[in-house]
């Protein structure tokens, strides 16, 4: 089975001292749970494994006793050290303050029971660990399956990976295409929503959330202001509440709006949103095409390219802490904008040759990036560029 690198940082740290809560965190059906899994199967320290998915999200009791049940168990088996493990627990209301509660008392009286903590709600996480546990966490991201990743687990190259995307538990259906739309369509992206928005989140407008995740797939890696979205969704709606519920829709690791380049946070805010999948199986799922004719359209072709780029540089963004943005100005444009350590770089994805990239020299001319990549097939590649961590470029 393959392992993911964050497995290693997850067993290092499960092996220190005890010092801090370990939180996982990422999307739906990244792997979150079969890491932990291989975890536990190399283990010595004992440990308790289990999940809030299916309890009452007003439950604090059951936390509370699960927690006294590791208790426990450690006191029985005289271990010196023991591992509770909770899987989607911020479905439990107010969970980070019986956690914070639970684990001071532990602290005090320096009862060596190690937590970890997973989720695929990030926003709600976050809320919880910001509000009550500072100071007493560390996050491991898990982000969607990157190109090398598919790669080295399934054999997958870089036009597969474009198509198909990165979830690992529907590699298998690729071969039967319309099953392998149903999968995701039913299994990966409605759960997503039911589980990770709907269920834990006051939505006044499901349908209008809905309607905009479609868009913006539709859409992905295109700029499109909130007042021309209103035009094209049924319901209705402000700028305002798309606005929170495409906020909603990135935390829940689906889809995202990225902000335009300016050296003023005003600015950026107040820009139109660049719409951006996370993960391009969104887009592949829900469209009429497949994969065996979507190549032989470049310009069709060239949309999935420049998105599966972006979903690649959103995703590590995440997980390697530079921000990723657009830029735009009357009629020049670059795709993507890395910032990271008070150094920018610039992108601009040639997928098709009729595109045009004047609008890179305006960027220049403007901002003076520290550097600047054309990917086309003369250069730096798009596959080529799918292989390496965005860090690499600066």
């Amino acid at each position: 089975m393959y392992k993911r690198a964050e497995l290693e940082i997850l067993h290092n740290r499960i092996h220190e001292s005890r010092k801090h809560i370990q939180v996982i965190m990422g999307p739906r059906q990244v792997g979150k749970s079969t890491m932990v899994r291989q975890l536990c199967d190399g283990l010595v320290i004992p440990y308790l494994f289990t999940s809030a998915d299916a309890v009452a999200g007003s439950d604090e009791t059951w936390l509370m006793q699960t927690w006294e049940s590791a208790r426990l168990k450690m006191k029985t088996s005289g271990a010196i050290e023991f591992l509770l493990i909770i899987d989607e627990v911020q479905k439990i209301i107010n969970w980070s303050e019986v956690v914070k509660k639970l684990w001071d008392e532990d602290s005090f009286n320096k009862l060596n029971l190690k937590v970890v903590l997973l989720g695929s709600s990030r926003l709600l996480l976050q809320e919880g660990l910001t509000e009550s546990l500072a100071g007493r966490f560390e996050v491991i991201y898990l982000p969607h399956w990157s190109f090398m990743e598919m790669h080295e687990a399934f054999g997958w190259n870089a036009e597969q990976y474009a198509w198909f995307g990165g979830y690992p538990g529907s590699a298998d259906l690729i071969d039967e295409e319309s099953r392998w739309k149903r999968y995701v369509s039913d299994s990966l992206i409605e759960t997503s929503i039911s589980k990770d928005i709907l269920m834990l989140t006051r939505i006044d407008k499901p349908a209008l959330l809905k309607n905009l995740f479609e868009v913006g797939c539709l859409y992905s890696g295109q700029i499109l202001s909130y007042n021309k979205i209103l035009g094209q969704l049924q319901g209705a709606g402000n700028t305002t509440t798309l606005a929170h519920y495409l906020h909603l829709l990135g935390t829940a690791g689906l889809l995202t709006g990225i902000e335009k380049y300016s050296p003023t946070t005003i600015r950026k805010r107040a820009s139109s949103p660049k719409f951006q999948v996370q993960n391009n199986a969104l887009i592949s799922a829900q469209s009429a095409q497949y994969f065996d004719n979507i190549q032989a359209n470049p310009v069709e072709w060239g949309r999935v390219v420049e998105s599966v780029v972006g979903a690649h540089l959103v995703n590590m963004g995440i997980k390697e802490g530079f921000k990723l943005y657009y830029w735009r100005d009357r009629n020049d444009e670059v795709d993507f904008v890395l910032e990271y350590n008070e150094k920018i770089i610039g992108l601009e994805i040639k997928s098709n040759i009729s595109k045009q990239q004047k609008g890179m020299d305006a960027f220049r001319r403007k901002y003076n990036p520290n550097k600047v990549y054309i990917i086309e097939n003369r250069g730096l590649t798009w596959q080529e560029l799918l292989k390496l961590n965005p860090l690499e470029l600066f």
